[in-house]
């Protein structure tokens, strides 16, 4: 393997809890709400039960393969040739997937914050935070992820004491008011995103120091970011409103707006922004990283480190030429990414295990 680094159960469950909340924080509610309305909230919790499962899976590959990453076991598996095939699929999903992490943010800061900035200034700055971050290895951005998970919490405990003043309960009601049919369809791009992505984490797994507790390590990261997705999606309703909640690009962003404790504290929505930059860094850091050590191996070279540069240009012209504008990115998130992802997230896993069964194959 070229990553000699370990990390501990706990900075994994850090990374799975930030990976979820990721982008999702902000940009998930409004999909939701436009399905399920006011339901929102059970269509997040339900994607969350399918989460779970698909954690589930990738522990069941990882019981058979705990010390050897994916391109290895692939391989192991399918045969070198086959096996190599959807090891380098597997580069590409992630490598869009990064791509398409930097064009939210990079959507985010051109539409809220600085919309006079080229879009390529706010990736290329981003990205070059990213490489200082990963180039030293697995163990320090994770030790870093360790310092900025209290942050996020304490952030979100903020907004969340600060909000109830202006709830309005019966935007809740009436609960399944619509049927089951909104809930489930918007439980497909709940699933696409988050839950889907985290296949980026059998690229992890072999570098935690105790598999056996990485594994209910990485059900509960998932559990605690699904948990606060499930309660931005009930603050959002809460305050907003379905149908303002729906057409808002960044619904939790404007609900921070909405705070205001006498003529001292108002606008406080920086929060918000500083929970997203946060928890989107480490997703792209996570992403980013798998994605070259996966290219690394699956090539055999000797150090990733040599890739960040390049790859890193290449994936800010691919975040522009992949997807276009806001619009062209919504409609894939709501319409394209669930059939696009679901190869990746469970087809080749399972194969991958019923075939390590069948064949009896285990580290």
């Amino acid at each position: 393997m070229l990553e000699k680094g370990k990390i501990g159960v706990h900075q994994f469950t850090i990374l799975a809890i930030l990976f979820t909340v990721g982008s999702s924080i902000l940009i998930a509610p409004a999909g939701i709400a436009h399905e399920a309305k006011q339901d929102a909230w059970i269509a997040s919790a339900t994607g969350l039960i399918g989460g779970l499962l698909m954690v589930a899976l990738y522990n069941r590959i990882t019981t058979r393969f705990p010390k050897t990453t994916f391109v290895h076991y692939s391989q192991a598996i399918l045969g070198k040739w086959l096996g190599g095939a959807i090891s380098f699929l597997y580069f590409c999903y992630f490598f869009i997937l990064s791509a398409l992490v930097l064009r939210n943010l990079g959507d985010f800061i051109t539409t809220q914050v600085l919309p006079n900035t080229p879009i390529q200034f706010v990736h290329i700055f981003f990205l070059v935070v990213i490489i200082m971050g990963i180039r030293n290895g697995l163990e320090t951005f994770t030790r870093t992820a360790e310092i900025f998970l209290p942050w996020v919490m304490f952030f979100f405990f903020i907004m969340v004491v600060l909000l109830p003043p202006n709830f309005e309960w019966r935007n809740l009601t009436p609960v399944f008011g619509y049927g089951m049919k909104p809930i489930l369809r918007a439980t497909i791009p709940v699933l696409s995103t988050p839950y889907m992505e985290l296949v980026v984490f059998l690229m992890y797994f072999p570098f935690v120091n105790n598999s056996q507790k990485a594994k209910k390590a990485f059900l509960v990261g998932t559990l605690i970011g699904g948990m606060l997705l499930i309660i931005i999606s009930l603050l959002s309703i809460l305050v907003l409103g379905a149908d303002l909640t729906a057409s808002q690009m960044y619904p939790s962003y404007s609900l921070a707006k909405k705070i205001s404790i006498g003529t001292f504290l108002e606008r406080l929505e920086v929060i918000m922004a500083g929970i997203w930059f946060i928890t989107i860094y480490f997703k792209l850091a996570v992403c980013f990283y798998a994605s070259t050590m996966m290219f690394a191996e699956l090539f055999k070279m000797k150090d990733a480190r040599q890739l960040y540069w390049p790859f890193g240009m290449i994936m800010i012209v691919l975040s522009i030429v992949a997807y276009p504008d806001i619009p062209y990115s919504m409609n894939f998130g709501a319409k394209i990414d669930f059939p696009y992802s679901l190869p990746y997230a469970i087809i080749f896993p399972l194969l991958l295990l019923v075939v390590a069964i069948v064949r009896k194959k285990k580290e």
